[in-house]
């Protein structure tokens, strides 16, 4: 386990927050809240059904007991969640009886118990897509006041690693936004920086990536990228971001000082923004399988409160880690 993960841990046990598990029924998830029982850094609720739940844990020797499971079937607080859900979608065509059986579904149970102050967080994903888990939560939660754009980041712990903040970086947007214009990166490079500053605790320094370096080619992406970072600097000069960079001139200090001389991010960056979806999910893939790198995320940044997504390939440690970061997540929301 990173240095990282086990600060957030210690961070989440300063303020106690409850993070709802909207896929209870699934043996990792289960796990995880085990983990999560076990090292206390969050109080956690599975949804689902308790017999099944209760049956599974029982056959694989795991310990839940005291965790609270909640069945969207059979619930006393689902009539109420459905009223909510109706006041906020009757507008978009949702009719009671829709908005009944909508919030049986697990997904849509969690973000209602978000909404309604009976969690201060979900997350979801090991078994769902991203669109799935996020569908709910900008219907339900919206965007945070002042964000334009939900974003997907990774955090990244690369072992023995002399770059970034001791390893640790944040990649964005590597789970969400496909193709996003260059006004849609600044956005996301703004959140990265913030992001960065509440969950890492270190000085953000921000690359916006490219296949090249301070117009060392030219194209419609190159050109994308450049009108990134000029409209960054523009809504927030106060971050240090500099682009476009190349990855190793964004994160070797020789490289940056030949590629990019004067650039104050150039060699020191720890926040990486690439141009699309393609280049930010196949950065994080190789980092983590190539580095062996332990990779965080998707995570949600511009929710009005905390909902994160899990890769379908994640296990039990890493819910359990997405926890923790949901639960500090929390702590800060204003």
């Amino acid at each position: 386990m990173s240095a990282f993960i086990e600060s957030i841990k210690a961070r989440a046990k300063n303020d106690i927050k409850t993070i709802v598990l909207a896929e209870g029924e699934e043996l990792r998830t289960v796990k995880a809240a085990e983990i999560v029982l076990k090292e206390g850094y969050a109080n956690v609720i599975l949804i689902g059904n308790p017999d099944k739940i209760n049956a599974m844990a029982a056959a694989e020797n795991i310990n839940i007991a005291g965790i609270p499971i909640i069945d969207p079937n059979t619930s006393d607080k689902t009539a109420g969640y459905a009223e909510t859900f109706y006041e906020l979608r009757k507008k978009k065509g949702v009719t009671p009886d829709q908005a009944a059986e909508t919030v049986k579904n697990p997904l849509y149970f969690g973000v209602m118990m978000v909404k309604s102050g009976d969690a201060d967080g979900m997350v979801a994903g090991a078994v769902n897509s991203s669109a799935n888990v996020i569908r709910p939560s900008l219907q339900i939660l919206k965007t945070a006041p002042g964000t334009k754009l939900v974003s997907a980041f990774f955090i990244m712990n690369v072992p023995d690693c002399e770059y970034g903040e001791k390893g640790t970086f944040i990649f964005a947007d590597s789970g969400l936004n496909e193709d996003p214009d260059a006004d849609s990166i600044s956005e996301i490079a703004i959140s990265s920086a913030e992001t960065f500053k509440t969950l890492i605790q270190a000085e953000p320094k921000v690359a916006m990536l490219s296949y090249s370096t301070y117009g060392s080619a030219k194209s419609a992406l190159v050109d994308k990228m450049q009108e990134a970072t000029r409209l960054a600097k523009e809504k927030r000069p106060d971050i240090l971001l500099d682009g476009e960079l190349q990855f190793d001139a964004a994160v070797v200090k020789s490289v940056g000082e030949q590629k990019a001389p004067g650039s104050p991010v150039a060699g020191k960056a720890n926040v990486l923004i690439f141009p699309n979806l393609d280049a930010g999910n196949i950065g994080y893939k190789l980092v983590q399988r190539l580095a062996k790198a332990e990779a965080y995320g998707p995570i949600l940044q511009g929710i009005a409160k905390p909902v994160n997504d899990l890769s379908r390939g994640c296990v039990a440690e890493d819910i359990a880690g997405v926890v923790a970061i949901t639960a500090v997540q929390a702590q800060n929301q204003k």
